[in-house]
């Protein structure tokens, strides 16, 4: 394994670790509430339940954009929509998945990492669009300001792995590393309010 691929790895595992703490952090104060109540209320159990959909939502989601995806496994247009509508619940992000078909995983998962670099153009929410795209994919993020890091967006145009890249954005590195092993070519354009990731 290079040194790069080893950070990677070691990133994604952190991105998940943080993303799942604050959800299992509220299970377990709703869990101690009840304890010390002695039986559950409605409000210990809206905890736990609203905590426990956010928790699954971010594990199936980072299972599609992190995981091992073989080449030959088929995802409907409806599951990816359900993934994206479960973690985007509840915050200012919509992510709508526009195709209707089924996709190769593989090539599912690079549109999901190209949503979430989208994502992170966008500070104050806004909305991101997976489109097909000829033959491939178009990501489009639009919301009221862009926050483009130059560093992160380089890594899709074959920049190297910033030393201090963290594992906030390390589905940049990932998108940027999986592509062109694919046989997949990116092409990033901003604007004044939108961002696209083209995966062609």
């Amino acid at each position: 394994m290079s040194n790069d691929s080893a950070r990677i790895a070691g990133l994604v595992g952190s991105r998940i670790c943080h993303d799942l703490v604050s959800p299992v952090g509220a299970i377990s104060n709703g869990l101690e509430l009840i304890a010390l109540a002695g039986q559950p209320g409605p409000e210990e159990m809206a905890l736990i339940s609203q905590s426990c959909s956010s928790a699954t939502a971010r594990i199936n989601l980072f299972r599609m954009a992190f995981g091992a995806a073989s080449a030959d496994q088929q995802i409907g247009g409806a599951e990816a929509r359900k993934l994206l509508a479960g973690y985007c619940a509840g915050g200012r992000l919509s992510i709508d998945w526009l195709p209707s078909g089924d996709a190769e995983r593989q090539d599912m998962q690079l549109a999901m990492l190209a949503a979430l670099c989208c994502e992170s153009a966008l500070p104050l929410g806004g909305k991101v669009a997976v489109a097909e795209d000829g033959g491939g994919w178009r990501v489009t993020g639009t919301g009221p300001r862009l926050n483009i890091e130059a560093a992160a967006w380089a890594m899709l145009s074959g920049g190297a792995l910033p030393d201090d890249l963290p594992p906030a954005r390390v589905h940049f590195a990932l998108l940027g590393a999986l592509a062109p092993e694919r046989g997949r070519k990116l092409d990033v354009s901003t604007g004044e309010a939108a961002v696209s990731v083209a995966i062609s």
